[in-house]
């Protein structure tokens, strides 16, 4: 991701937000639908061995801090889930496969979307990532201990308001895997660990 320019990147981030993007001219401006889902990819540094307990980064950590960079903080705050994938080593493909394949994943994704389906019913959202206002109180607002979490947390990793609203948003996508008809304080904190720390952006 960080390969292409900071000016690029960041045209992603009306698209993003809005599911459209504006073409201004002198004479008009043209709405185009862009609603799309971004998967990206990147090293932790140029060089690619930052926080590599084998091979060491020669430029730790002004490396790593500049190549991070180029990616702006608003396009971070846009991205939902953020994860960290450590390198993989000859012992590590040896082990055996997860208990849980490909096959029951994608049933536990199917079951989530149709309780989504059912549950938005004529409200037009066809997704928990397109909730908004109202209706993502209602059906996302976790219970006691989950709100204690998620403030406590805004205000210790610095959510802005957008960053708050897509961890409920999350949440209760993970709530829905969970076939949980509630938002809990583990699911908040599910959804908390996928955010990008704030000291990072």
């Amino acid at each position: 991701m960080p390969e292409f320019s900071r000016q690029v990147l960041d045209s992603l981030r009306q698209p993003l937000e809005t599911g459209e993007i504006v073409v201004a001219r002198a004479a008009a401006h043209v709405r185009y639908p862009s609603r799309f889902q971004l998967v990206a990819a990147m090293n932790p540094c140029r060089c690619g061995y930052l926080g590599d307990p084998e091979r060491a980064c020669t430029r730790a950590p002004r490396c790593g801090a500049d190549y991070q960079s180029r990616i702006s903080g608003p396009l971070y705050d846009r991205i939902d889930l953020t994860i960290e994938v450590p390198s993989v080593s000859a012992q590590d493909l040896t082990l055996p496969a997860p208990r849980e394949g490909t096959a029951e994943v994608a049933a536990r994704v199917a079951g989530a979307r149709a309780r989504q389906s059912a549950r938005e019913g004529e409200t037009g959202a066809r997704t928990n990532a397109e909730l908004e206002g109202e209706r993502l109180d209602a059906v996302a607002t976790p219970d006691g201990p989950g709100r204690a979490l998620l403030v406590e947390a805004a205000d210790r990793m610095k959510l802005s308001a957008r960053a708050y609203t897509r961890v409920l948003k999350v949440a209760r996508t993970v709530a829905d895997l969970e076939d949980s008809a509630e938002v809990r304080r583990a699911h908040i904190a599910e959804a908390l660990a996928f955010r990008r720390p704030a000291a990072l952006n």
